[in-house]
């Protein structure tokens, strides 16, 4: 990772592009809506990077938050998946909105984004969708006791429905009481999630 992330004034706001100036030199970040969204010119601001070394030039995306970054990094790792690509899909969405839809198998929340058919929508929910759940598997295993309220059963959509719940903000415990009564073998992962969303709203 050549940087990062960049710290100072954001000089100019362009489609697509940020150029934040740090001790004199202005780094042109290739960027997304949601980033632009939380950027002022004018102002100092904070982004994360991702940088593009090819023969012919040095690429910097850049991002308000290192969720997006990570985001963008998972979608670009996805065959036949671009920056452009990439960057256009963070747009159209935040990136706990962008997991949720990886993880409930979402494809109309990924076709939002031009030039993005249901092909590479699905490709992406294919390759991704067990890479998150396998992070969220690790995280359990290291979380220890608070791990143990979540409910028995449910197989792989209960490790989904708990990974697009985390991503969300909720903790362990939180996730554990909205699940309580729910029969998770009856239900597709989009209404688990749904249905614990709910319940925690009530709360």
């Amino acid at each position: 990772m050549l940087f990062y992330y960049l710290r100072g004034t954001v000089t100019a706001l362009e489609a697509g592009l940020a150029v934040v100036d740090c001790g004199g030199v202005g780094y042109a970040c290739y960027t997304t809506s949601y980033t632009q969204s939380q950027l002022k010119v004018g102002q100092e601001q904070k982004l994360f990077t991702h940088c593009a070394i090819r023969e012919d030039a040095v690429d910097i995306f850049g991002f308000a938050t290192k969720e997006e970054r990570t985001c963008f990094e998972r979608l670009i790792g996805v065959s036949g998946v671009g920056p452009k690509a990439a960057l256009a899909i963070l747009s159209t969405t935040t990136p706990d909105r962008f997991t949720l839809a990886v993880v409930t198998g979402d494809e109309k929340a990924l076709t939002a984004a031009p030039g993005v058919g249901k092909k590479l929508a699905q490709r992406i929910i294919l390759e991704l969708k067990d890479k998150i759940a396998g992070e969220q598997a690790h995280f359990d295993a290291s979380a220890g006791p608070a791990a143990a309220v979540l409910p028995a059963g449910g197989g792989g959509k209960l490790a989904e429905a708990t990974a697009a719940l985390t991503v969300l903000g909720y903790s362990q415990s939180e996730i554990g009481l909205a699940l309580r009564g729910v029969d998770v073998e009856a239900l597709s992962v989009e209404d688990i999630v749904r249905t614990c969303l709910r319940a925690m709203v009530r709360q």
